[in-house]
């Protein structure tokens, strides 16, 4: 019993363990391409330093869409009355 219980632990560890390929913390991702299968290197903070990495290679830049706006706050407009 004791076995089983901890062979269904590591089980879940593992699965649990699975990297996430976005990172929320920069807005913009270089996908590569390649034979083998691609990767996603989401670690840029503009277009433009993202295309720049991209130049010559088999890529694309995309926006994140787990990117997190953390710490922006929008302003309130206040209406003339």
């Amino acid at each position: 019993m004791a076995c089983t219980i901890l062979t269904i632990a590591a089980v879940v560890a593992a699965v649990s363990a699975h990297a996430q390929t976005y990172d929320p913390n920069y807005p913009v991702c270089l996908q590569t391409y390649a034979i083998g299968g691609g990767n996603i290197d989401c670690s840029f903070t503009s277009l433009a330093q993202c295309a720049a990495s991209a130049s010559g290679r088999s890529a694309q830049c995309l926006n994140n869409p787990y990117f997190a706006q953390g710490g922006r706050k929008l302003l309130r407009q206040r209406g003339v009355y």
